[in-house]
C-alpha cells in the first residue's frame, strides 16, 4: 500500500474510531532512525530554568567575587531582558544600594551569555 492510498483509506475513517499504525525503527529505507528520534526529542526538550542563584554561584566560581541578586536584576534591566515581578518587592529602600561596578556588570553580562540569555 502506497503512502497515498493509506492516507486516502484514513480520511474515510469515523471519527471515532482508532487508527493503529506500525512503525519500523532502524537504518533502512522506509525506517525512522532512533538516533533521529533522540536528536528531534533533545532539540524541542524546553531548557532548564537558570535561577539568580545558579548565576550567582557560576560568577564566583568563575570570578571570584559575589554579586548580589538586585545588580543581576539592573544588568537584565538594562538589556531588555524579561523580568518577573518579585512577590517581596518594596516599595523604596531603606539602605538604596550602590549600582554594580563595571567589572561586576561585564561579568554578569558574560555569565547570561553563558546561560543563553543573550
Amino acid at each position: 500500500m502506497t503512502n497515498v492510498e493509506t492516507l486516502v483509506l484514513l480520511s474515510h475513517k469515523e471519527p471515532d474510531s482508532h487508527i493503529s499504525v506500525n512503525i519500523e525503527f532502524g537504518e533502512g529505507e522506509g525506517q525512522i532512525s532512533l538516533k533521529e528520534v533522540e536528536k528531534r526529542a533533545e532539540a524541542r526538550k524546553p531548557k532548564d530554568r537558570v535561577t539568580y542563584k545558579m548565576i550567582q554561584q557560576y560568577i564566583e566560581e568563575n570570578y571570584g567575587f559575589k554579586v548580589h541578586t538586585a545588580y543581576i536584576a539592573e544588568v537584565k534591566r538594562s538589556l531588555g531582558l524579561p523580568m518577573y515581578d518579585a512577590p517581596n518587592v518594596v516599595e523604596e529602600l531603606k539602605h538604596p544600594r550602590p549600582h554594580p561596578t563595571e567589572r561586576m556588570v561585564a561579568a554578569i553580562k558574560e555569565t547570561l551569555a553563558h546561560f543563553d540569555f543573550i
